[in-house]
């Protein structure tokens, strides 16, 4: 009879911290889907921004029209890949950065361009969204740490490995000049490289 009821409480115990486990890797899970999501609404507000700052620098620098369709090209090609892994759409947004790197570095050689209000407008919006992305990116590579982190260590390694978690993808930059924030300098001054030694 005590051994029953000792192996119906150890059950009950079993059951409990199986279902508080369960649960608890998928909050981590939404969590990781939901930061994902907000890194996609910042991508979105920098794509919208992209077609207005390419024709406010192509009035001022029509013959640079290799560097525009580089720049509409790169985020097309983003656009196009919003269903695509972090990994694969981190190389795509890295490939964007670089293209519009060098679209500010046009922009640098024209300084009606630099005092246009609605280039300055424009310039001041990509720096705050690029900088809300690099913000949502820390963000969600926190979580998939956390979600990571869960599913493998024990015991929840055994719960997750049960019900079919996979481990979550970082979000992360490959190439290190593309690691760099897009640098935009209307001071008159060369835009500086960033340092890869």
């Amino acid at each position: 009879m005590v051994v029953g009821i000792i192996i119906g409480v150890i059950v009950v115990i079993l059951i409990i911290i199986f279902i508080a486990t369960y649960n608890g890797l998928v909050g981590l899970r939404n969590q990781v889907k939901n930061a994902w999501a907000q890194i996609d609404v910042q991508l979105k507000r920098r794509y919208d921004l992209i077609p207005n700052l390419v024709e406010t620098v192509k009035g001022y620098a029509a013959h640079e029209s290799g560097t525009f369709e580089a720049v509409t090209n790169a985020r097309n090609m983003a656009q196009a890949g919003v269903n695509a892994s972090p990994a694969e759409r981190a190389n795509l947004e890295g490939t964007l950065s670089s293209a519009i790197s060098r679209l500010m570095v046009v922009a640098e050689a024209y300084p009606q361009l630099k005092a246009n209000q609605n280039f300055l407008a424009l310039q001041e919006e990509l720096t705050s969204t690029e900088n809300k992305i690099s913000f949502s990116r820390q963000f969600y590579n926190d979580i998939v740490l956390r979600f990571n982190n869960k599913i493998q260590m024990f015991p929840s390694n055994i719960i997750a490995g049960m019900t079919g978690f996979k481990a979550g993808e970082f979000f992360e930059v490959k190439n290190e000049v593309e690691r760099e924030p897009v640098k935009v300098n209307f001071t008159g001054n060369p835009p500086t490289t960033p340092d890869t030694k």
